[in-house]
């Protein structure tokens, strides 16, 4: 059958331009107004005065930003490959369940993500707060001191992290239990014919089978903690915000506190390659790991 190529050009053009053009204005402008934005001394809205790379070449000197650099990296830390492990440790028991039971546990492990931040913010401050948190008044009881955990540098990036994973994990596990399901159950009966233990039927079997569900979770994770706001900014009420300072809660500061928007732009442009580089990085040495297993 002969085909009209032009009027399929077409009819395919027709098809993509609403995407093609919320795209465009949703993402490719705004990140090139980023961009040209960076280069500039300018409020967040209104007309602003070429610098060139003078926002950038501030940044090595400037506190604040080393200050947000090093908690950004450091609650990757600890929630990433954390998160990523308590998900498949979860999953793998879950698997292991059937029927209704397997649903109402699954549908408890992921009840937390449909919660929106600000009732996650209140539950684990109804938790955690000084005054009146549940844990403190068990401290009490057990004869143990009141932590400030919000209040404290060196406790608030763990507490935050434990509260991400375990508000964030049931996608991961959902993640994980269909790469389970995916798994011929043909190799699990013949590792059991060669007498293969639980451990020897993980490390042989399941885990490579399941590492590239595992490359998919370590990178949505890296991506979504990487760019972390919500949480430090809730949770650093009353206490030391700028101590608690992450990349983007330093972008917000700078651009709706302080109202410089090119600085703010400078950050946000930095933060941009960030993720895409190390989320690149990443991915590929998921890759290379694959292909060497």
């Amino acid at each position: 059958m002969i085909r009209n190529r032009k009027k399929e050009a077409l009819v395919a053009l027709v098809l993509i331009a609403p995407f093609a053009a919320t795209y465009g204005l949703v993402f490719v402008y705004p990140t090139i107004d980023m961009f040209v934005l960076s280069f500039q001394k300018a409020p967040l809205i209104g007309e602003g005065r070429w610098l060139g790379v003078d926002n950038y070449t501030r940044l090595p000197g400037d506190r604040r930003f080393h200050t947000a650099l090093w908690n950004t990296a450091y609650f990757v830390l600890l929630s990433v490959v954390p998160g990523t492990l308590v998900a498949l440790g979860i999953s793998l028991g879950v698997s292991r369940l059937s029927g209704r039971l397997q649903a109402l546990v699954l549908a408890l492990f992921f009840l937390p993500y449909i919660l929106p931040v600000s009732v996650v913010f209140r539950i684990w401050d109804w938790t955690l707060n000084f005054q009146f948190g549940i844990a403190m008044h068990i401290f009490d009881l057990v004869g143990i001191d009141r932590i400030p955990i919000f209040k404290v540098t060196d406790w608030f990036m763990p507490a935050v992290a434990v509260i991400t994973i375990w508000w964030t994990a049931g996608f991961s596990i959902l993640l994980f239990l269909a790469g389970l399901r995916a798994i011929p159950q043909e190799i699990y009966e013949a590792a059991s014919l060669d007498n293969a233990g639980t451990w020897t039927t993980f490390r042989r079997v399941t885990w490579p089978l399941l590492w590239p569900v595992t490359a998919l979770v370590l990178t949505i994770q890296l991506i979504l903690q990487l760019k972390i706001f919500d949480q430090v900014y809730l949770f650093s009420q009353g206490g030391r915000p700028n101590d608690n300072l992450v990349m983007v809660y330093y972008i917000f500061q700078r651009a709706f506190v302080n109202n410089d928007g090119g600085r703010a732009a400078a950050i946000a442009v930095v933060l941009f390659i960030m993720v895409i580089v190390i989320s690149v990085l990443n991915f590929q040495l998921m890759r290379f790991s694959e292909r060497r297993s």
